[in-house]
């Protein structure tokens, strides 16, 4: 750890260092990427702890090894471009697919373990349970294509399955027939040949509009050319077709551009989505025209469930949906029923309605008229199916938070209110319910062997902080009674449970000095000796994950509450070093690392739902990889921005921000920790925003570090983040809330980051690169980095290291006063004019 000792000869040799490095920051362009300092760079080789997939049978699961960071060569790899898209052209997946290098399976009876026969030079993801549980489906990602390979539990083997080239570039491209017989996939058309060339224009383009109002947010890698019409369709295009175990391919739809298919749960119909022309220039491929029909067991088509134009007049308005049938969907619980949502408010939250949505049914043969289920109030928010006169349905009205969860009668309509609630309050959350796997793979709720109950699973914030749960439900009277609870010091999370009692249940288990791991909690047979610990259950542990970087073993992390100058309550998460004194050792700098959110009500605001037993570690671009140099970080002070009885939270954002902002400083001030004179404000995203807001708005921080961020609200002028109206509605909220804008009363310094390939709506490059002119021109001291083949968020190793580097030097210089001496003509660097 580099500590910087405040003497006149040191404070001499620093300012020297400081003049030195002002003087070459003109004449140096970087090009090489940076490591930053140790212990950062052991931890970010670190593999990524495994996730696990839990078999339908609940009897044996997969532990899945991820890959850790990819290289910037693999991220900066050729992409095709398209209709809202980056496909990988030689895979046929989506370059952002996240893979799997290792597998192995565990027998949850026994604890026994296994590794999988697995090829070399693996890179799996798309995993899939066969519903008996005796094997796996997944996709092997090749330089030659996507491969669908198969693997049998009992013996671990895996074989490729066909002669076929997968097609993930749309949809989740593989599914298990009911029976477990073979399986339903994409593939690319064989004898596709060459992609289409580029072709020289054929003329101007043009965009046109004929008065109709077509409100859009900012998407990127839209379809702008005849070639990239042809891109679409090539790369899209993929045929339907059915697999069995013997690698026999049977065609079922010729090459379409698919969405998304299932198969019934009884394996007799096929539900597709397919889009079709023509391609739009200015919306992404998800607002495209397109069909949802039925297709018989053979591919023939038996019914048109749906037909939809290009949806470029959906309102901005939260709530808005795009008119006809959606969310259309086998209904789990029946051999072949098609359940859907349609609006009856034109889809426009605009409007005043007395109903928004309904519910429909249509059993097979498919046809005459869908059934009605039953109406809604407000927007339909989801289904839970579970049994002949059982499901639940939530409904929910983003403009007053409301939320309601329904218990349905699917054979009459009839509806039993469970709960209704502010959706913004932590403390009402009602969990989730317990699904479990259908013999036909499907997900279904979870009811007790009586039939009576069902179960839920939850967070459990509240008063006394944040304790999940296992609850069982009557379903007479919706009275609960609380099977399972986390106690400290440990934070427990319930993963699945394992039969229908709540006897055998999975959970993730950790604590402040120890990692995350799976655990098995049994409950005893009767007149077994009682277990000590975890309530009625004995636990025993299922994976052994290590501490990933035992050199931040004895951090500390307190959860800190306090208020806003007008009373409403307050959080945040304070770390330290570890080894850092409280009143011996003399305050740190700091970094505050913020993202605001909007809320309705003051209550809501302030409650706390983060827990202080939680295992910390950074990971990835985390800034918790500061403590290893020196600084305090202070996670997620919640910044709440209010409205309240109607009023709009962002017309008074600014105010708001200031006095969140301040009453944090003042009370981790106050504390003896940390020296407001060398503060730092910091986000991503909409936190980059927030930011770079505080610095030009308020006197608490000596430098800002932003990434990915969006300063000028009028390049987003139909809505961003929660702001639902466009920038002629609200013209003084947008201008108010630019840092753009207030670029002139940035007066300290500021460090940008940005991917040069950032996709997100609302944070395009250009962004940065519009205020860093700006910032540059008034004179400011700014400092613009650009990633290459980076998206939003940042993932290639080199990239992740160098951001490390770039923030720490920046805090050195900053807040410390210090410049490594070998750091000068990296550290001097910045963009060219």
């Amino acid at each position: 750890m580099r500590r910087f000792i405040h003497t006149p000869t040191a404070r001499s040799a620093s300012l020297l260092l400081l003049v030195l490095w002002a003087g070459h920051l003109a004449a140096q362009t970087m090009s090489t990427y940076r490591q930053p300092p140790d212990p950062i760079p052991a931890i970010l080789d670190a593999p990524p702890p495994p996730v696990l997939s839990l078999s339908g049978d609940q009897a044996r699961a997969v532990e899945m090894t991820r890959r850790g960071l990819p290289s910037v060569a693999e991220l900066a790899a050729p992409a095709v471009e398209t209709a809202g898209l980056r496909i990988n052209p030689a895979t046929g997946a989506r370059m952002d697919q996240v893979f799997v290098n290792r597998m192995a399976l565990i027998e949850l009876a026994s604890l026994e373990w296994r590794d999988l026969e697995l090829p070399e030079d693996l890179r799996a993801f798309g995993l899939r349970w066969s519903p008996d549980s005796r094997r796996l489906a997944w996709c092997r990602a090749t330089d030659e294509g996507t491969e669908l390979w198969v693997t049998d539990t009992a013996d671990g083997r895996s074989r490729l399955l066909g002669d076929l080239r997968v097609n993930a570039a749309m949809a989740q491209p593989v599914v298990w027939r009911p029976d477990g017989a073979g399986l339903v996939c994409l593939r690319i058309p064989p004898g596709r040949g060459a992609p289409p060339a580029p072709m020289p224009p054929e003329g101007p383009e043009i965009l046109a509009n004929e008065g109709r109002a077509a409100p859009s947010r900012t998407f990127p890698y839209l379809i702008r050319s005849a070639h990239d019409e042809r891109l679409f369709e090539y790369h899209a295009a993929a045929e339907l077709v059915e697999v069995d175990l013997a690698g026999r391919v049977q065609l079922l739809m010729d090459a379409a551009i698919m969405t998304d298919f299932d198969l019934s749960p009884d394996g007799r119909f096929l539900l597709v989505e397919r889009l079709h022309g023509p391609w739009s220039r200015s919306q992404p491929w998800w607002d495209f025209p397109q069909e949802t029909l039925i297709l018989d067991h053979g591919g023939h088509p038996l019914h048109v469930v749906a037909r939809l134009p290009l949806a470029d007049e959906v309102p901005i308005r939260f709530g808005s949906v795009r008119p006809g049938p959606r969310g259309v969907h086998w209904r789990a619980d029946e051999p072949a029923t098609l359940c859907w949502v349609e609006a009856l408010d034109g889809g426009d939250a605009r409007r005043d309605a007395a109903v928004r949505d309904a519910l429909y049914l249509l059993e097979a043969p498919f046809e005459g008229a869908p059934r009605e289920l039953c109406r809604l109030k407000d927007r339909f928010a989801g289904l839970a199916w579970g049994r002949a006169d059982m499901a639940l349905m939530w409904e929910s009205w983003y403009q007053d938070r409301r939320e309601r969860v329904w218990r349905l009668d699917p054979r009459s309509g009839r509806r039993t209110l469970l709960l209704e609630r502010n959706s913004e309050d932590a403390w009402t959350e009602p969990g989730r319910p317990q699904m479990v796997r259908s013999s036909q793979g499907r997900s279904v709720l979870r009811f007790s062997p009586d039939g009576r109950h069902i179960y839920w699973s939850g967070r459990g914030v509240g008063p006394e902080g944040v304790r999940p749960y296992l609850d069982r439900m009557t379903l007479r009277d919706g009275a609960r009674e609380r099977i399972w609870q986390c106690r400290d010091p440990w934070y427990e999370s319930l993963q699945a449970m394992l039969d229908d009692k709540g006897d055998r249940l999975l959970v993730s288990r950790e604590s402040r000095d120890t990692p995350e791991n799976t655990w098995l909690l049994e409950r005893p047979a009767r007149g077994a000796k009682r277990p000590r610990e975890s309530g009625d259950y004995q636990a025993r542990q299922l994976t052994r994950h290590e501490d990933p970087a035992p050199v931040l073993a004895g951090l500390q992390k307190e959860i800190l509450r306090y208020q806003r100058s007008d009373g409403v309550d307050l959080s945040a998460t304070l770390y330290l070093p570890p080894g850092y004194r409280r009143g011996v050792d003399p305050p740190l700098p700091a970094l505050f690392w913020v993202y605001p959110r909007e809320f309705k009500s003051r209550e809501a605001a302030g409650r706390v739902t983060s827990s202080e037993f939680t295992f910390s570690r950074p990971a990835g671009i985390s800034v918790l990889f500061l403590l290893t140099q020196g600084y305090a970080v202070v996670a997620d002070p919640t910044l709440p921005i209010l409205g309240e009885e109607g009023a709009k939270a962002n017309d008074t954002y600014l105010e708001q921000l200031a006095a969140g902002a301040r009453a944090a400083v003042e009370h981790v001030a106050s504390l003896g920790v940390i020296d407001t004179s060398r503060l730092a404000i910091g986000g991503h995203s909409y936190g980059a925003f927030t930011a770079a807001n505080l610095l030009a708005h308020t006197g608490l921080f000596r430098t800002a570090l932003c990434r990915s961020g969006a300063y000028n609200r009028t390049l987003t002028p139909f809505g961003f983040q929660g702001e639902d109206r466009n920038l002629w509605e609200a013209p003084e909220t947008y201008l108010a809330m630019s840092p753009f804008l207030a670029a002139d009363r940035i007066t300290r310094p500021i460090l940008l980051v940005h991917g040069m390939e950032d996709p997100n709506s609302g944070t395009y490059p250009m962004q940065s690169d519009r205020f860093y002119d700006a910032l540059k021109g008034l004179g400011a001291t700014v400092r613009l980095v650009r990633l290459p083949a980076e998206g939003h968020d940042y993932r290639a190793r080199e990239t992740v290291g160098h951001v490390h580097w770039e923030t720490i030097a920046w805090c050195d210089r900053y807040l410390k006063g210090v410049i490594d001496a070998g750091d000068g003509d990296a550290s001097a660097a910045r963009p060219g004019d």
